[in-house]
């Protein structure tokens, strides 16, 4: 296992109705870019999008599903059925679950491959991953802002960095009351993967 003995990790960053928590220097910096360069190489990105107004529109990112048997995710309109777990996955997510003392049976993968690559507003609330759900966001590459705003109090929005090698956990209620994304940085060249980790309920 990959782990540092101490991460570094914040106290809750959100002032109220949910608790999101940043861990930097998640592992050692030794595996890191290794872990980049194999993540871009091997995982099986798609190209996905949505009809809007009949037009089809793709999202600005690329995207893969893995996870358990069985462990179908929609959203957006799209259902995915996953891919199995690679070994460098399970890898990853076993750290993750270490840390955390949480276990997962899937993760989205998001590939921004440069700073017009994003993700609009949205709250991972779908019925599969059940009431107050945990999210475990993996970052390697780029730093990119992460911000949320909350989805019924006006003027909330908090914005954060999501550096190399950090590990944002969204738990709580988190998903009932904020909304969050990662916009656009036109002047930024360099491109930064993700892996959420997610428990799908039930088969």
């Amino acid at each position: 296992m990959n782990l540092l003995f101490s991460p570094s990790f914040t106290n809750n960053l959100l002032p109220y109705d949910g608790e999101v928590f940043l861990y930097e220097n998640l592992m050692k910096e030794t595996v890191v870019l290794e872990y980049f360069n194999q993540l871009e190489k091997n995982i099986a990105w798609k190209q996905e999008g949505m009809r809007i107004y009949g037009k089809q529109v793709n999202f600005p990112r690329l995207t893969a599903w893995y996870g358990d048997e069985g462990k179908t995710y929609k959203y957006s309109g799209l259902l995915n059925e996953p891919l199995p777990f690679t070994g460098l996955l399970v890898e990853i997510k076993e750290t993750v679950e270490h840390l955390l003392g949480e276990q997962f049976n899937s993760a989205l993968l998001n590939f921004y491959r440069d700073g017009n690559d994003s993700m609009g507003w949205h709250s991972d609330d779908e019925p599969e991953l059940g009431i107050n759900p945990t999210i475990a966001s993996v970052s390697f590459g780029e730093t990119r802002n992460f911000q949320f705003k909350h989805k019924k109090i006006a003027n909330t929005l908090l914005n954060f960095l999501l550096t190399n090698n950090s590990l944002l956990v969204m738990k709580g209620s988190t998903q009932h009351n904020w909304k969050h994304q990662v916009p656009k940085r036109s002047k930024l060249s360099g491109a930064r993967i993700n892996i959420t980790f997610r428990k799908i309920k039930g088969s």
